[in-house]
């Protein structure tokens, strides 16, 4: 599910009819602004976020310089890109780091935000960053939550320090102790959640901060709740002044009301988005990448980051020479299956790429396709993934069994396979520079 993709999609409708009119007048554009508020409240975009931020779009649009420009409507989508920037965007955005090590990073919010998970999920981040990360466990209340996050901290590599149900405070206070004396330069608290806010669990993370001073307090949110979300975040902020916000479940969320809201709302940036559920699945928020994003524009960095986690520059030359070789073999059209299933959502990873977001929605791509074209790879003999040539029909019949595929299934690959080395041929010939 493409991110933002039912605001998008309204957003690509509104300006598509703006370029057809070439010059613009001010009614136009007006009216352009009316269905905009519209997209954005039907986004669950808070209502004043919504209206402020088209009266700042109306009032740049209706000047002189863009209606005499020459492309206006170019003009405009510009206007909201920038706004759109300016209302997630904050000072603040990046991690601070404490100058006396350990940073102390308390994260909070409400059941089945995914706060647990998340700690394991920043960890892991930090981790790959170059930190030596500490996960301490203060949920004594929900059942298994220590143990949840042994298993998530397992999954990240991650250490966890816990004390059982003592209290919360005073294992906070010792596990900032252990950090110190084992090295560790980062601590991550997870505290205790609650179906709902009350004084109770506000009081027992007042008494948390008080007692650790954490150099971040992070509110972790459900994207998926829209306006409640901000509503939770006002509270959190409201008691515990919090520094920042991870949004979860960005993924699930096709309309973006929380994230367009929040920063707007509580005067705190978002400063990580969960976008899957593996331990992986944690983003920095570039508000500038967002808005790209949902005007269609794409999200060209994002998509770069994503290729070189998957792939490494060694990788990518050694397949660039075997292109120009042409000895790509089935053997790597296996690790390329691999590398595109590292970088996510098939869909998810077109949407980055410029022109393509509006395009994807109804486009039928079946992700198990790779699932079973691995299959019938991995069914064949080192011999036959090197040679493709050798693979005749007693073969195709028995790679087909082997891979519980049919002999049509197992030749339509060949056939992909061939089609691609064929096509790198001509690249490589220089064909296709002559056809332009």
């Amino acid at each position: 599910m493409a991110l933002f993709s039912s605001l998008s999609e309204k957003f690509n409708h509104i300006f598509s009819k703006l370029t057809k009119r070439g010059r613009l007048t001010e009614l136009e554009i007006k009216e352009a602004m009316r269905e905009v508020r519209i997209a954005l409240l039907e986004a669950d975009v808070n209502y004043m976020v919504a209206k402020d931020f088209v009266k700042r779009v109306s009032e740049k649009a209706v000047g002189d310089e863009v209606l005499k420009s020459l492309t206006p409507s170019q003009q405009v989508i510009k206007i909201v890109r920038d706004e759109l920037v300016e209302l997630m965007s904050s000072n603040n955005q990046k991690l601070a780091v404490s100058p006396n090590p350990p940073t102390v990073i308390m994260m909070c919010g409400l059941q089945g935000a995914g706060k647990t998970t998340m700690c394991a999920k920043l960890g892991a981040y930090l981790k790959k960053s170059g930190k030596k990360p500490l996960l301490v466990a203060c949920d004594i209340y929900r059942p298994a939550a220590i143990n949840q996050l042994q298993v998530v901290g397992k999954q990240a590599n991650v250490e966890v320090f816990e004390k059982g149900t003592q209290n919360p405070v005073k294992t906070a206070r010792q596990g900032v102790e252990h950090a110190i004396k084992q090295g560790f330069d980062t601590v991550i608290i997870d505290t205790a959640g609650r179906l709902h806010i009350n004084e109770e669990l506000m009081g027992e993370l007042k008494n948390i901060k008080k007692e650790v001073s954490p150099t971040e307090i992070l509110l972790v949110v459900d994207a998926m709740t829209g306006q409640d979300a901000v509503t939770v975040a006002e509270s959190f902020n409201r008691d515990l002044d919090i520094t920042g916000i991870i949004l979860t479940k960005l993924d699930g969320d096709t309309r973006g009301g929380a994230a367009l809201s929040i920063k707007a709302i509580t005067g705190k940036p978002i400063k990580f988005t969960g976008v899957g559920e593996k331990i992986g699945d944690i983003e920095p928020f570039y508000p500038d990448r967002i808005a790209s994003r949902i005007l269609g524009m794409g999200d060209v960095l994002s998509l770069i980051e994503k290729a070189q986690e998957a792939v490494s520059e060694e990788e990518a030359k050694e397949l660039e020479r075997k292109f120009k070789e042409n000895s790509f073999t089935f053997e790597d059209y296996l690790a390329q299956i691999e590398s595109i299933k590292k970088m996510g959502n098939i869909k998810d990873i077109l949407s980055m790429i410029p022109g393509l977001s509006g395009k994807i929605k109804n486009l039928d791509i079946d992700e198990n396709q790779m699932t079973v074209n691995k299959a019938i790879i991995q069914s064949m003999t080192p011999q036959e993934r090197r040679n493709p040539e050798i693979i005749k029909a007693s073969r195709r019949q028995r790679i087909a069994k082997g891979s519980g595929t049919s002999v049509q299934q197992v030749n339509q690959l060949i056939k992909q396979f061939e089609q691609s080395k064929e096509l790198m041929k001509q690249m490589k010939s220089g064909k296709f520079r002559k056809m332009f």
